[in-house]
């Protein structure tokens, strides 16, 4: 499912407009971002987790020359699904 579908199932489940949908998920997208950005976690009870990892500076490999090269620390978006979510995945794969 993309973003148009996504927008026209909301649309159709809660009888709003495309339109309105479509900027409600701007406005969350937009939000989830700006608070990563900030280094703050946002939960979403029954859903799950949006919070920001941190990967230290470490060494790798250039796989073309084998030549060690450094790898700069960095923070990464990462999601943990709630547990009502993990269930509904699972039950859906029996």
């Amino acid at each position: 499912m993309n973003r148009v579908e996504l927008v026209a199932s909301i649309a159709d489940a809660t009888g709003l407009k495309k339109a309105d949908v479509d900027k409600v998920m701007s406005a969350f997208i937009d939000t989830v971002t700006a608070e990563l950005a900030k280094g703050e976690e946002i939960r979403l009870v029954g859903f799950g987790t949006f919070a920001v990892s941190h990967r230290s500076a470490s060494e790798g490999r250039n796989m073309r020359t084998g030549e060690p090269m450094k790898i700069p620390a960095r923070n990464l978006p990462k999601f943990k699904a709630g547990k009502p979510l993990k269930d509904a995945v699972a039950k859906g794969a029996e």
